[in-house]
C-alpha cells in the first residue's frame, strides 16, 4: 500500500481529512525539546504516522448552551476512534503493523497538565493538514479549529505530506479567539494552561482532586450537602459521557472565522462577541505591536513559527471566502 492508497482507505472509511507525516520528521521536531513527544518514544520502528480528522458539526456551535458542543465531542471522538481502528486494523491484515495512539493520554511524569506521548496538533500540522492558530488550536482552511485528531502509528514506510508553510490563522490582526476567552487564557501564540482548564475542563482532575480534598477534610454534616453538590453531578456526567471533564468551553471555536463551515453557519450568529473587553483589545493592540516591532515572542521563535506557518498570514482565509461565496452563488442560481 502506498499514501495515496492509504488516504483514500481513510475517506472511505469516513474521515474527513487524512494526512501523513514522517516519523523521522517528528522524532526530529518534538514541540518541546524538554519533554520530547515523540514515536521513538513508543514505537522505536515506527516509519509513519497517519493522522485522522473529524470535524465538529457546527449547529452545536449556534445553541445557547454549551452542552450540544460537549455531547458532540463525545460522539466525534467515538466515531474517529472507530475510523482509526478500522484503517489500523486494515493495515496490519495487509502486513504492516500499526495501531491508534492513546490520544486523550497523560503521562504525569513527563510535564504537569495534559501532556501525552505525542501531541495531536503537532501531528497535524507535520501531516501538512494546517498550522497553529492564536490559541495553539490546530486551524485547517476546512473546518477551521473545529475538529478533533488521532494518529496511526504504523512501521509501513509512507511519502509524508508537506507541512504548510503559509499561516492560516489570521492572526492579530484577528484576535478573536483572544476576544471570546472566558478566562483570558490567550497568549501570543500561546495559551494558559491552568486558566484555559477553569472553563475547559469545568470538572476535570483538578477540580475532582479539589472537591475529595475538601470532602475528606469535611464535616459529617458538611459532607451530606456536598454529596448533594452540582461538582458531584458533574463528575457523575464526566464518567457517563465524557461531559464537562474535557472540551467543555467551546468558545474560541465558535468564533474563528477560519473555514467554510464558519462561513456557511457561524458567520451570523457568532458576529458579535460578548466577552469582548477594552483590556482584551488593549491585549490585541499589543500583539499585533510586537510583531511589527520584530520583539521576541516565544511562540513565534525560530522552534515554535515552524507550527505557526513561516511564511506568515498571505490571505488564505479571504481567498477561501471568495470562492466559497462564488460556490454558493452558483448553487443558488441553479436552484432557480
Amino acid at each position: 500500500m502506498n499514501a495515496e492508497d492509504v488516504k483514500k482507505l481513510a475517506k472511505d472509511l469516513g474521515a474527513d481529512l487524512v494526512g501523513i507525516a514522517s516519523a523521522k520528521t517528528l522524532n526530529a521536531f518534538p514541540p518541546d525539546p524538554l519533554w520530547p513527544q515523540t514515536p521513538e518514544k513508543i514505537l522505536p520502528t515506527c516509519k509513519s504516522v497517519i493522522v485522522v480528522v473529524q470535524h465538529i458539526p457546527v449547529a452545536a456551535f449556534r445553541a445557547k448552551s454549551n452542552i450540544p458542543v460537549q455531547y458532540m465531542d463525545m460522539l466525534v471522538l467515538r466515531r474517529m476512534d472507530r475510523v482509526a481502528y478500522k484503517l489500523a486494523d486494515t493495515l496490519e491484515r495487509e502486513g504492516h503493523p500499526s495501531f491508534v495512539t492513546a490520544a486523550q493520554e497523560t503521562d504525569w511524569n513527563m510535564k504537569n497538565a495534559s501532556y501525552g506521548y505525542l501531541s495531536t496538533r503537532h501531528l497535524g500540522i507535520e501531516a501538512g493538514l494546517g498550522t497553529f492558530g492564536l490559541e495553539v488550536n490546530i486551524l485547517t482552511p476546512e473546518y477551521g479549529p473545529r475538529l478533533y485528531l488521532t494518529g496511526i502509528l504504523t512501521e509501513l514506510e509512507l511519502e509524508p505530506d508537506a507541512p504548510m508553510t503559509e499561516q492560516v490563522c489570521i492572526g492579530e490582526s484577528c484576535s478573536r479567539c483572544l476576544y471570546s476567552c472566558p478566562t483570558d487564557a490567550v497568549r501570543h501564540y500561546g495559551i494558559d494552561k491552568r486558566n484555559c482548564a477553569t472553563e475547559a475542563q469545568e470538572f476535570g482532575f483538578a477540580t475532582a482532586t479539589a472537591f475529595f480534598m475538601k470532602y475528606v477534610f469535611a464535616s459529617r454534616e458538611e459532607n451530606k450537602e456536598l454529596i448533594k453538590s452540582r461538582d458531584v453531578f458533574g463528575f457523575w456526567q464526566g464518567l457517563l459521557r465524557v461531559v464537562g471533564s474535557f472540551g467543555d468551553c467551546p468558545r474560541c471555536l465558535a468564533v474563528c472565522p477560519v473555514g467554510n463551515d464558519y462561513h456557511a453557519y457561524l458567520a451570523n450568529p457568532q458576529k458579535v462577541i460578548p466577552e469582548k473587553t477594552p483590556e482584551k483589545v488593549d491585549k490585541a493592540k499589543g500583539f499585533r505591536k510586537a510583531r511589527k516591532d520584530g520583539d521576541e515572542i516565544s511562540g513565534l521563535d525560530d522552534w515554535n513559527i515552524r507550527w505557526v506557518g513561516p511564511e506568515g498570514y498571505k490571505g488564505i482565509v479571504a481567498r477561501q471566502m471568495q470562492e466559497f461565496k462564488k460556490a454558493q452563488k452558483a448553487k443558488e442560481e441553479e436552484a432557480k
